[in-house]
Protein backbone atom coordinates (compact mmCIF):
# COMPACT_ATOMS: atom_id res chain seq x y z
CA UNK A 1 0.00 0.00 0.00
CA UNK A 2 1.32 3.45 -0.87
CA UNK A 3 1.48 5.96 2.15
CA UNK A 4 1.32 9.72 0.80
CA UNK A 5 2.06 12.77 3.10
CA UNK A 6 0.16 16.43 2.03
CA UNK A 7 1.97 19.22 1.70
CA UNK A 8 1.18 20.25 5.21
CA UNK A 9 1.66 17.00 6.56
CA UNK A 10 5.55 16.60 4.82
CA UNK A 11 6.45 20.08 6.43
CA UNK A 12 5.20 19.05 10.08
CA UNK A 13 7.33 15.80 9.58
CA UNK A 14 10.39 17.61 8.40
CA UNK A 15 10.45 20.55 11.30
CA UNK A 16 10.56 16.96 14.38
CA UNK A 17 13.49 16.55 16.34
CA UNK A 18 15.13 13.29 14.79
CA UNK A 19 14.23 10.58 17.99
CA UNK A 20 10.79 11.31 16.96
CA UNK A 21 11.07 11.56 13.31
CA UNK A 22 12.55 7.96 13.42
CA UNK A 23 9.39 6.57 15.15
CA UNK A 24 7.29 8.39 12.81
CA UNK A 25 8.79 6.66 9.77
CA UNK A 26 8.45 3.49 11.50
CA UNK A 27 4.51 4.28 12.16
CA UNK A 28 4.79 5.29 8.16
CA UNK A 29 6.21 1.85 7.18
CA UNK A 30 3.57 -0.11 9.10
CA UNK A 31 0.61 1.83 7.60
CA UNK A 32 2.22 1.27 4.45
CA UNK A 33 1.94 -2.93 5.33
CA UNK A 34 -1.74 -4.30 4.45
CA UNK A 35 -3.71 -4.60 6.48
CA UNK A 36 -2.27 -1.23 7.92
CA UNK A 37 -0.59 -2.34 11.59
CA UNK A 38 -0.17 0.44 14.49
CA UNK A 39 -2.48 1.52 17.51
CA UNK A 40 -4.91 2.78 15.10
CA UNK A 41 -8.24 4.13 15.73
CA UNK A 42 -11.28 5.85 13.39
CA UNK A 43 -11.68 9.62 14.66
CA UNK A 44 -14.99 10.65 16.44
CA UNK A 45 -17.07 13.34 14.99
CA UNK A 46 -15.46 13.37 10.64
CA UNK A 47 -13.67 10.37 8.76
CA UNK A 48 -10.26 9.49 8.97
CA UNK A 49 -7.79 7.98 11.30
CA UNK A 50 -5.68 8.49 13.68
CA UNK A 51 -1.89 6.36 14.94
CA UNK A 52 -0.43 7.15 17.71
CA UNK A 53 3.35 7.77 18.07
CA UNK A 54 4.18 8.91 21.58
CA UNK A 55 3.05 11.96 22.17
CA UNK A 56 2.44 13.05 18.14
CA UNK A 57 -0.66 11.45 16.33
CA UNK A 58 -0.84 11.03 12.77
CA UNK A 59 -3.86 11.77 11.17
CA UNK A 60 -4.80 10.35 7.84
CA UNK A 61 -7.30 8.41 5.34
CA UNK A 62 -7.78 5.21 3.25
CA UNK A 63 -8.36 5.91 -0.37
CA UNK A 64 -8.62 3.05 -2.31
CA UNK A 65 -4.77 1.61 -2.21
CA UNK A 66 -3.34 4.57 -1.27
CA UNK A 67 -2.75 6.12 2.62
CA UNK A 68 -3.13 9.80 2.78
CA UNK A 69 -1.42 11.77 5.70
CA UNK A 70 -2.96 14.83 6.66
CA UNK A 71 -1.11 15.98 9.67
CA UNK A 72 1.71 14.91 12.15
CA UNK A 73 1.23 16.63 15.26
CA UNK A 74 1.53 16.83 19.19
CA UNK A 75 -1.59 14.99 20.68
CA UNK A 76 -2.82 18.15 22.40
CA UNK A 77 -3.45 19.70 18.63
CA UNK A 78 -3.89 16.81 16.35
CA UNK A 79 -8.02 17.08 16.91
CA UNK A 80 -8.19 20.33 16.73
CA UNK A 81 -10.74 21.39 13.45
CA UNK A 82 -9.00 22.91 10.92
Amino acid sequence: MKVTLSRKAHKQYDRLNEPIRSRVRTALDCLSKEPPQGDIKSLEGRDGYRVRVGGHRIIFDRIHDTIVVYGIEPRGGAYKRR
